[in-house]
């Protein structure tokens, strides 16, 4: 029953389930196949070709990600006929559209005017957002792609960034799909697709109008998922800066709604610059909602309190946590004590999380002795 259940990839005997495909294999065993298309819990498309292998008695080249894993199967992941294509798919990649990453044919005193250059660079139009932080840009380095042997398109779309969330520079989009079915498959907006034919493909929301105007729900799903800087958060594009510093991930709850989705605050200098989605984790597996992903500028708002606040004669004064919570522990205990623990009732919050409302109830049940306990549950 093994042997009907198992293929071979680069030499090693591997089982599989049914319904996997090669790709779904090689993953589960540590074999790396590049892809750029490929996007998990969705429709495997083959569009992006960079996953093909060599399977013995196969004719052409297969998508490892749209190729059903069959018994007796020999699979191949790095012959010299896989790596040239690889490698041919990349230059056209890179021919594509705006694609300046790796900008091949400078020097080093050039590269690094182009570098100071880019810093206060107009609307991103001399160094990509997202260097270094590229999917494309990543495997044209690890296939040492030097040159581009085919003329860059010219771009043929304008920068879209009429919304206050979302950056779309479709001249660096390369048609791989993956913004389409984050938004169709995973967050279930149907709001962009596949739009016109040929060299004018592109992705659009209905009618092709901007996104602000169409049905789209500014969730941010597909900016994650997009693996070039095709679709950028506008605060991105803001903060494009080397000489910022570095940012470091902070992992936290979203505290908009109850639901405990996990998120990465990036975090430069005290500062949060931008919010991701932690992908392999529940309850949101990467996902987050406009709230979620946008709304976090007034974590540094000026006018935020810093700290609790005691109101005297009419006017308000800054206090110790310790002053403030022994001041409401003694006003709550005289009211118990005048009027009875059923004249105090507890308003809950959606803007925290299930477990701090549970301890705010058990609070007032346990503590204080009353059920007048309510929770605004919408937002």
């Amino acid at each position: 029953m093994e042997s009907q259940n198992s293929i071979v990839i680069d030499g090693g005997k591997y089982s599989f389930n049914a319904g996997e495909t090669v790709l779904q294999v090689a993953q589960r065993n540590g074999i790396d196949i590049p892809t750029l298309c490929y996007m998990k819990n969705a429709s495997p498309t083959g569009a992006c070709r960079m996953c093909v292998v060599e399977v013995e008695g196969a004719r052409t080249l297969l998508a490892s990600c749209v190729t059903p894993a069959t018994p007796g199967m020999i699979v191949r992941t790095d012959t010299p006929q896989v790596m040239k294509s690889r490698r041919l798919n990349l230059e056209l990649l890179l021919s594509s559209g705006h694609h300046n990453c790796l900008v091949q044919d400078l020097d080093m005193d050039t590269w690094t005017d182009f570098q100071l250059r880019s810093m206060s660079a107009d609307g991103h139009k001399d160094l990509c957002p997202v260097y270094g932080d590229c999917r494309l840009q990543e495997l044209a380095i690890k296939y040492q792609i030097r040159g581009i042997r085919f003329e860059p398109a010219e771009p043929g779309h304008k920068i879209e960034n009429v919304n206050p969330f979302i950056v779309r520079d479709l001249s660096r989009c390369i048609l791989c799909g993956r913004c389409v079915q984050a938004c169709n498959e995973v967050q279930v907006n149907n709001a962009i697709s596949y739009g016109y034919r040929g060299a004018r493909s592109k992705i659009v929301a209905r009618g092709d109008r901007p996104l602000k105007e169409s049905d789209c729900v500014f969730c941010g799903e597909c900016v994650q998922a997009c693996p070039v800087g095709a679709l950028v958060p506008v605060r991105d594009i803001e903060e494009n800066d080397p000489s910022k510093g570095e940012t470091r991930l902070i992992r936290t709850t979203c505290s908009y709604c109850g639901v405990g989705c996990q998120m990465y605050l990036h975090v430069r200098k005290g500062k949060i610059v931008k919010v991701t989605g932690v992908e392999e984790v529940g309850p949101n597996y990467g996902s987050l909602c406009v709230k979620g992903r946008f709304g976090y500028n007034f974590v540094n708002s000026p006018k935020r309190l810093t700290a609790p606040l005691i109101k005297e004669k009419g006017n308000f004064r800054e206090a110790s946590w310790d002053e403030a919570l022994d001041l409401i522990a003694q006003n709550l205990n005289k009211i118990k004590k005048e009027s009875g623990p059923d004249s105090l009732g507890f308003l809950l919050s959606a803007r925290i999380t299930n477990e701090e409302n549970y301890l705010a109830q058990k609070f007032a049940r346990a503590v204080i002795g009353t059920n007048n306990v309510d929770h605004c549950a919408r937002l």
